[in-house]
């Protein structure tokens, strides 16, 4: 018996061998990295597949970005999903935000956006949803504070009448490439910009949501998934999951929906504003794809989840959309 065993082992082994060598001849007669992506065009139009070099200032302005990101979404047709709902949105002046505050209205929302100091951005965004035939009102503050938390649910209550969808998606980042070099102020700032901001704000919303009404948070791939350089943001990420989980059980009774968006790389002012500019310009060419998404990408799944014609069954769920698996 053991020199059957023996036999067989030696026969896999040299199997395995034989295996190998094909493959080789196959590669070395293709020329090719087979690791190599090619950036894949599944939308409707055309998607930026690499950058320019460049690095932004926080907060970060999408007015200076090159290439603008894509928020328009004109392939995207309206039909009244969110007909006369009112949505308020973190982070809504740029991004992900600008993007879902534009298919909202196009649903037929209208739309509240927080934001920390892009003031131009912020008008953009008011703009684009009015274009859409909805109201739009500009908050200004920090999220980090429960008074402003508290202060946006007023008025935005008190000015468009009522509150059914809250976005929660303002966010900081920075990267640091060793723990030792994480300062407290900056740990500080990600947490509470990511964490606290988030709990203050759906404290605030809740006692004016009605059954129907439903919380969105924007995670991230890295709270899956994690990221070396991200320690802070990916554990405040990995946090905001599991406090949509946790929210949404007990929002259950209240007929309130809890559920998180779980983005991969996408282009907004966020990562030009942290990442030097050499790493920017290969942004998102190592997501399954080969490029990152655009804002107008992103935004359908948050309709998807706001609207009680889509989703009235769904809550507690964490959705990634990271541009395919595997590379």
């Amino acid at each position: 018996m053991t020199q059957q065993f023996r036999s067989e082992r030696e026969a896999a082994a040299e199997q395995g061998r034989e295996i190998q060598a094909e493959v080789d001849r196959i590669d070395a007669q293709s020329g090719q990295d087979t690791k190599a992506k090619s950036p894949s065009q599944t939308g409707v139009r055309h998607y930026p597949e690499k950058f320019p070099e460049q690095h932004q200032a926080k907060s970060g302005q999408e007015a200076k970005l090159d290439p603008a990101p894509m928020y328009e979404a004109p392939g995207y047709k309206g039909s009244q999903k969110l007909q006369d709902m009112v949505a308020l949105i973190t982070g809504g002046d740029s991004g992900i935000g600008r993007a879902v505050a534009v298919l909202f209205a196009r649903e037929g929302a209208d739309v509240a956006i927080c934001y920390l100091e892009e003031s131009e951005d912020a008008r953009v965004t008011k703009e684009a949803v009015e274009k859409e035939g909805r109201r739009c009102l500009l908050i200004q503050g920090d999220v980090s504070s429960s008074q402003f938390c508290d202060e946006a649910v007023r008025q935005t209550v008190d000015t468009l009448g009522k509150l059914n969808i809250l976005v929660n998606n303002a966010a900081f980042q920075e990267h640091t490439s060793d723990i030792v070099d994480l300062t407290d102020e900056h740990f500080d700032r990600t947490v509470k910009t990511n964490l606290y901001g988030y709990f203050y704000m759906a404290r605030a919303a809740v006692p004016y949501m009605t059954p129907g009404a439903s919380i969105i948070m924007t995670g991230s791939v890295t709270g899956i998934e994690g990221s070396k350089e991200l320690l802070d943001y990916s554990m405040t990420k990995g946090g905001i999951h599991a406090f949509t989980r946790s929210l949404s059980s007990q929002l259950l009774s209240r007929g309130i929906r809890v559920n998180a968006i779980a983005p991969g790389p996408v282009w907004t002012p966020l990562n030009p504003a942290d990442r030097p500019a050499e790493d920017v310009a290969k942004f998102g060419s190592s997501a399954a794809m080969g490029r990152a998404a655009q804002p107008e990408e992103i935004a359908p799944a948050f309709v998807f989840m706001a609207a009680p014609s889509c989703s009235s069954y769904i809550t507690g769920e964490i959705l990634p959309i990271i541009g395919g698996y595997g590379s």
